[in-house]
């Protein structure tokens, strides 16, 4: 779909077809119908902003194609949404959203529309995992139905669990779009001159930054675990499939490893599915 239509189409928009490619609709489809069509809806406005901080429009055009946006979620907020987004709309003030998330969201696609990002110092990291995964996890935690303070704790842990695993999968992608994420300050302690994302992911040093990364995946999961656990099962139903899948990439990205060449982290797909059945049906 193109950016244009992304930002000004006013016809409905298929959410579960946005949704479809995700890792994470195997974990939305074992929802009830309300929540599962609500997270369809914000997964939809996570990959229409996404699609506009990743495309080749002027840097100008995607931060107006994003600030256009962000008016959107407020007139939503105002009761007078676009046609596209009245049912997210609904889903907003059924389940409480709160719209600093939406606009979270939107500030971290506009730090990738800004500028290419390459090994950010450790707190824009981390202020940039906040802002892509975890608000979008403060906004899926709601529609789950858990309690402020773990539901907001949760989407703290498990989304910088996933979006450090992202960054570790898609070093090479990554690279392929002049971007590095790896934090600055990691690549320092190894020798690794910050010049370029290609020259950086082509640095024989760089399997032990990324060997710490992961460790760090590692212990938010593992946080997200003790949470999750504390929690009414049909609660947390949906993340814990996320986190499995997640932890599942991660785990198949650390087999492969990160010396040169690095093929392609593939998802296997029985796997997943045994993922989905262990925590939806027991």
């Amino acid at each position: 779909m193109a950016v244009s239509n992304l930002v000004v189409d006013d016809t409905e928009i298929d959410a579960a077809a946005a949704t479809s490619g995700s890792s994470f609709y195997l974990a939305m489809r074992i929802l009830p119908a309300a929540q599962r069509d609500a997270m369809y809806q914000v997964y939809a406005f996570c990959r229409a902003v996404d699609d506009i901080a990743d495309s080749d429009l002027p840097r100008a055009e995607r931060a107006a194609a994003l600030e256009r946006w962000r008016a959107d979620i407020d007139a939503c907020y105002a009761g007078a949404p676009r046609a596209s987004l009245r049912a997210l709309t609904r889903h907003i003030h059924t389940f409480h959203l709160q719209r600093e998330d939406f606009h979270a969201m939107i500030d971290g696609m506009a730090m990738d529309a800004a500028e290419d990002i390459c090994a950010p110092d450790e707190a824009t990291l981390d202020l940039y995992c906040d802002r892509v995964a975890s608000a979008a996890g403060r906004l899926s935690v709601r529609i789950f139905g858990m309690q402020e303070e773990p539901g907001r704790l949760l989407a703290h842990h498990l989304g910088r669990a996933l979006q450090l695993t992202n960054i570790l999968r898609d070093i090479d992608e990554d690279a392929g779009i002049n971007r590095c994420y790896l934090p600055h300050e990691l690549l320092a302690r190894e020798g690794i001159a910050v010049t370029n994302p290609t020259q950086i992911a082509d640095d024989p040093s760089l399997p032990r930054v990324c060997a710490t990364l992961a460790e760090r995946a590692k212990e938010h999961f593992a946080a997200s675990d003790a949470i999750m656990d504390r929690e009414p099962r049909n609660h947390v139903r949906a993340p814990r499939i996320m986190s499995g899948v997640y932890r599942l990439l991660l785990e198949r990205t650390l087999e492969r490893g990160f010396d040169i060449p690095r093929t392609k982290v593939s998802k296997p797909k029985l796997r997943m599915l045994w993922i989905v059945a262990r925590y939806a049906l027991f």
